[in-house]
């Protein structure tokens, strides 16, 4: 018996993944790790609400993107986090970190 399956219209993008550091003298991109995690500062204090939205503010400027294309779909409450950049091939967002790292 075929199996039906539900078919939606999915956004187009690229995943990020982001290890935050909290209460830095200025936001930046300070390095990239083995595993392709980019490692960012950001003034915001601890608080994840805020972090949270210092970080799609900071990455919304330094990818040239609204903050509309961005989306943390994973890691709301820890250091690390999966940003979702829609409408942005992995290359694109690869060359825009890479041109910011400090």
């Amino acid at each position: 018996m075929p199996r039906n399956f539900d078919l939606h219209h999915g956004q187009r993008g690229s995943a990020l993944a982001v290890r935050i550091t909290p209460r830095a003298s200025r936001n930046q991109i300070v390095g990239v790790l083995n595993d392709g995690t980019v490692k960012v500062h950001l003034v915001a204090e601890v608080s994840d609400e805020e972090t949270n939205k210092e970080l799609i503010s900071f990455l919304a400027e330094t990818l040239g993107v609204p903050k509309s294309r961005l989306d943390i779909v994973a890691g709301l409450s820890g250091r690390d986090k999966i940003v979702a950049v829609m409408d942005m091939d992995v290359d694109t967002v690869n060359q825009r970190v890479i041109s910011h790292l400090e």
